[in-house]
């Protein structure tokens, strides 16, 4: 069963147009990575009282807080990132919000072994601040942190074996690392993964297109994941106008044209959406 959420800092930075855009669509839920053009992070109290209120006029919530939090060099200074990643809990419990997005730090290119103990130390740090909070840390695959590809994410995993720490499984970013994600990743990954980013690419043109047009094998893996019986949120996060480092856009249009897509594959893998 998928119940749908998507990144609505890609529809617009103006919290009230998101909502009528998830809503328009019957998205209950957001990830919330920024509005405002502010980072969730960056949001004060009375910020996030905004949202909280908002949501819960229109009967919707939040299935992630986005975080950037593992998104740094891993030499840069740990302190100040330890810090954003409390605050990153706050923001979580107030929400009541059950996951916090987070990565495994940026390394050299090629060195990536060599940074294994920094990397695990770091990580580390953040399950003993998560330790006795009511939610659960997700390692998303990205380009050029530690956690790239498959058997990175799996170490990472393995190597602290909690259940506050699970997968966001993403194909596109495994695609833009000459990974092909199911037939590579997903028999590997399957009993960690607890949630979903959906947008896919093109390996050769290095390109995002919506669900089911690239090579991020999403149909065999939404057939698989039925057939193992996943129960949780397929998060939308397009980037089809333009894919950064911290963020990405699409517009309200072409977030009609990723929901759309992602339904199709749902229903071709004999899905069922959570209403």
């Amino acid at each position: 069963m998928f119940t749908l959420s998507g990144f609505a800092d890609e529809i617009s930075p103006d919290l009230n147009v998101q909502l009528d855009v998830l809503q328009g669509l019957g998205i209950r839920y957001m990830e919330l990575r920024g509005v405002w053009n502010k980072n969730v992070l960056a949001l004060d109290d009375r910020e996030i009282k905004t949202v909280k209120m908002e949501l819960a006029k229109r009967g919707m919530k939040v299935s992630a807080i986005g975080s950037p939090i593992g998104k740094i060099k891993i030499d840069d200074p740990f302190g100040p990132h330890l810090k954003d990643f409390r605050r990153a809990i706050d923001i979580a419990e107030y929400l009541e919000c059950p996951y916090i997005r987070i990565f495994s730090f940026y390394v050299p290119e090629g060195e990536a072994d060599a940074y294994r103990p920094q990397v695990m130390d770091r990580l580390n740090a953040l399950l003993d601040e998560a330790e006795g909070h009511p939610v659960t840390l997700l390692h998303e695959n990205e380009r050029h942190i530690y956690g790239d590809i498959p058997r990175r994410c799996l170490d990472i995993l393995e190597t602290f074996d909690s259940p506050q720490l699970r997968m966001t499984f993403d194909p596109a970013n495994f695609v833009l690392c000459g990974v092909r994600p199911f037939t590579e990743g997903y028999a590997l990954l399957k009993d960690y993964i607890a949630y979903l980013h959906i947008k896919d690419a093109k390996m050769a043109q290095q390109e995002i297109v919506p669900a089911g047009e690239g090579d991020g094998e999403l149909l065999p893996l939404f057939q698989a994941l039925v057939k193992d019986g996943f129960d949780g949120f397929a998060s939308l996060e397009p980037h089809l106008a333009h894919a950064g480092a911290f963020s990405g856009y699409s517009g309200p249009e072409l977030f009609r044209v990723a929901a759309e897509a992602l339904r199709r594959v749902i229903r071709e893998a004999g899905g069922q959406e959570r209403t």
